[in-house]
């Protein structure tokens, strides 16, 4: 895969990772939030976005979402193949809510 390639493809993922929080935003807020990871501030922007703002922001070279966790313990469960995945993911959920929603710097 070229670098080009690799450029549409975040694009790409940007678009429709802005949509699906726009939309999840406006169906459950307060889930929204937890499930994105972004608190009142993050959110208050991206329901305000206009359709061209959000196709604009989505053009970014960058990649917009990120992994919510780098805790290696947090990895492994989500990760693991053993007979107690639903316990695993649930600790795991656990451990992720205890961690602050991303703040606007």
């Amino acid at each position: 895969m070229d670098s080009n390639q690799i450029l549409d493809e975040i694009k790409d993922i940007n678009l429709s990772y802005m949509l699906l929080a726009k939309q999840m935003l406006r169906e459950d807020r307060a889930s929204a939030m937890y499930r994105l990871g972004v608190n009142k501030d993050v959110a208050d922007i991206l329901e305000k976005l206009t359709s061209a703002q959000l196709i604009k922001m989505s053009a970014s070279n960058m990649l917009l979402c990120r992994f919510r966790f780098d805790d290696r313990l947090i990895a492994e469960m989500l990760s693991n193949d053993s007979k107690d995945q639903t316990v695993a993911k649930s600790h795991a959920s656990i451990l992720m809510a205890g961690k602050p929603a991303e703040a606007i710097q």
